[in-house]
């Protein structure tokens, strides 16, 4: 597994290196061991506590989801189909504070993301179905739940496709001016 860093500071993009013969494929999706090294942390990978999954039909967008408080680190990865997936920095401190950065994750050459506490994410299935995979360092607490809007336009993001199907949490969510002006960006020790 290569492990390379995004644009958006402390972002990393790990990419896998499949085996392909007349059976098909097997790659190692995560290597604990070559994460840790990377991170300088042993024992870092240890902290993911939970999996999930989704899956979207075409069109989909889900998203722009965050956390409050501490917020939560996680993987994110398409097991199945493509996705375009959306990364917002949401911490006051960071030098690319603001800013976001779209990535293709897909079950061909099984790039993903490791995404720091801090951040929004969303993602807009390209294919017919798409599986995304989450692995997070936090139970999930719906009391921290952050939502912003995926055609905010202060974000300015540019989705591949018109959108076909959104949950209504996320065709309620705020604007990027109102979680600015929340008490959710206060730096947290």
């Amino acid at each position: 597994m290569r492990i390379e860093s995004a644009d958006l500071a402390d972002v990393l993009v790990l990419i896998p290196r499949p085996h392909r013969d007349a059976r098909g494929l097997f790659t190692r999706t995560f290597d604990a061991v070559e994460f840790d090294a990377h991170l300088g942390r042993p024992g870092a990978a240890a902290a993911f506590v939970q999996d999930s999954q989704s899956r979207s039909v075409r069109g989909v967008v889900r998203g722009l989801h965050g956390r409050s408080g501490r917020g939560e680190a996680k993987l994110v990865r398409c097991a199945h189909g493509a996705v375009h997936d959306v990364l917002v920095d949401i911490r006051p401190q960071s030098p690319t504070f603001g800013r976001a950065q779209a990535f293709l994750l897909d079950d061909n050459d099984f790039r993903h993301l490791y995404v720091p506490p801090g951040f929004l994410h969303g993602f807009q299935a390209l294919t017919d179905v798409a599986d995304v995979c989450y692995r997070i360092d936090r139970p999930h607490d719906p009391a921290e739940d952050l939502a912003v809007a995926h055609d905010d336009p202060d974000l300015g993001i540019a989705w591949p496709l018109p959108v076909s199907v959104m949950s209504e949490r996320d065709r309620a969510a705020g604007s990027w001016a109102e979680l600015l002006a929340s008490p959710h960006l206060t730096p947290r020790s």
